[in-house]
């Protein structure tokens, strides 16, 4: 393996790219702890608890991003991803944009523009209503409790439009910004930027979690340590981080295999075609869009009893009992997250998956499936199987994302350490990571070399 690192080292076009991607991840987590004007982040991190701060933190693992603290990439590249979601939908369901996609590179760089622009709206929106109810005093009255208190000694107890204007653009200027990162690595660079961002902003946050695991471990071997976790439970923590890693890993590679035959044609004295090839079915066709449309849904419910539980009376008791069945923890809370992965893991397959259009890709490639005729029966075909698969991926999916839950319910592990065992962080860089290998093993076999996974 380090033979393979010094040979990905030695190629000057290679180890320009990697140094570049190293350099603009460099640049977004500097940028990452900049912090927008006036504002206590003391103040901040003590108040980011309560439902608002677990949507926060959910948030904050798949947009590269950290909304408890209010920083020039506080919104991260979440406006981007959501911008793109939507013209994906789109793109299956209105004509007009469906005939863009069409039209190869041209369509796709105009559709591009369009998510640029889209993303610059959101951002202006999410940003505003980020300064307006989370900065800012709901109650209007006194001084927000989130500003520096020499700043409002100096402009009185208001803050001025103008700061709150300002605060909104940095913020959309910052999402931009990480925006164009992406694309300079994507262009010149290494991997897909966009993922990379994501993936630098998860693992940044396993030193904070394994220093804060350590600190609460006891080693009564050693006699160090001031937590009531033992060496033991630390060694199964190990075990099941490797096993539940292999697990992703063999599930996200698994694909289902279809043979197809090439028909044979004739090209003066030249015989072409006739060869058996494969048609790769990912088994989790979906990624990891589902996981993130179920907790996305899911919080929504628990802020809403929460805020609802504050009426007085039998009606706030009735909604406090309600939070704790949606409190992410609950045995109905789970059940319904399940369901919920399964249902979106048809839905993005069924966007995402057109059996039809494959069928007929296969057919003007004077392609078949042996037992299949060309046409309606090898997508109908396509479609049963897809079916059958996407049950295994969405079964696969609903596993992951409740092992964190299991663990710091069984183990009591934090949250914030227990999240790197499944979940959203653990698909994406699992995904992320095979897709970047994949990158350099392209440049490594175009020079006759072996690959970084070959044996």
């Amino acid at each position: 393996m380090w033979e393979k690192l010094r040979v990905v080292f030695t190629i000057p076009e290679l180890r320009t790219k990697i140094l570049l991607t190293l350099g603009l991840l460099a640049v977004y987590r500097i940028g990452y702890w900049v912090t927008l004007p006036v504002v206590d982040q003391y103040a901040l991190g003590v108040s980011g608890g309560g439902s608002l701060g677990d949507l926060i933190a959910k948030v904050s693992i798949f947009s590269a991003s950290d909304l408890s603290q209010a920083t020039v990439f506080g919104l991260g590249i979440m406006p981007y991803i959501s911008a793109s979601i939507i013209f994906q939908l789109l793109g299956s369901v209105w004509k007009p944009l469906e005939e863009l996609k069409k039209e190869g590179e041209a369509g796709r760089k105009k559709i591009n523009e369009y998510t640029r622009y889209v993303t610059v709206v959101l951002c202006l929106v999410q940003s505003f209503f980020y300064v307006r109810w989370y900065l800012m005093n709901t109650s209007g009255e006194g001084p927000p409790p989130l500003v520096d208190a020499a700043f409002l000694s100096a402009h009185t107890n208001n803050l001025h439009l103008g700061w709150q204007i300002t605060t909104v653009l940095t913020m959309t200027c910052g999402t931009v910004f990480l925006m164009w990162l992406g694309e300079q690595i994507d262009e010149f660079g290494i991997g897909n930027g966009i993922s990379l961002l994501i993936m630098a902003g998860i693992l940044a946050r396993m030193p904070g979690a394994l220093m804060k695991q350590f600190q609460n471990m006891e080693f009564r071997l050693v006699g160090i340590g001031q937590g009531e976790m033992g060496v033991e439970t630390l060694v199964l923590l190990i075990f099941l981080f490797v096993g539940v890693v292999a697990g992703v890993v063999f599930i996200t590679l698994g694909q289902r295999r279809i043979p197809t035959q090439s028909a044979k044609h004739v090209r003066g004295r030249r015989v072409y075609g006739g060869t058996r090839q494969y048609l790769p079915l990912r088994i989790n066709q979906a990624g990891v869009m589902p996981i993130i449309f179920a907790s996305s849904l899911l919080m929504l419910p628990h802020m809403l009893f929460s805020m609802l539980a504050n009426i007085p009376g039998s009606v706030g008791q009735f909604f406090a009992s309600a939070t704790s069945l949606v409190n992410g923890v609950s045995f109905a809370y789970n059940v319904f997250y399940v369901a919920m992965i399964y249902f979106f893991c048809y839905f993005w397959t069924a966007i995402t998956f057109n059996p039809k259009e494959m069928s007929e890709n296969l057919k003007d490639y004077g392609t078949f499936i042996p037992g299949y005729r060309p046409g309606r029966r090898t997508a109908e075909y396509l479609e049963k199987v897809m079916v059958r698969i996407t049950y295994v991926g969405a079964g696969f999916l609903a596993v992951v994302a409740i092992v964190p839950t299991v663990i710091s319910d069984l183990l009591g592990v934090d949250m914030s350490i227990a999240s790197f065992y499944g979940g959203t962080g653990l698909l994406i860089a699992v995904s992320v990571a095979f897709d970047l290998v994949q990158k350099i093993d392209s440049h490594l076999v175009m020079r006759n070399y072996r690959g970084l996974l070959e044996s």
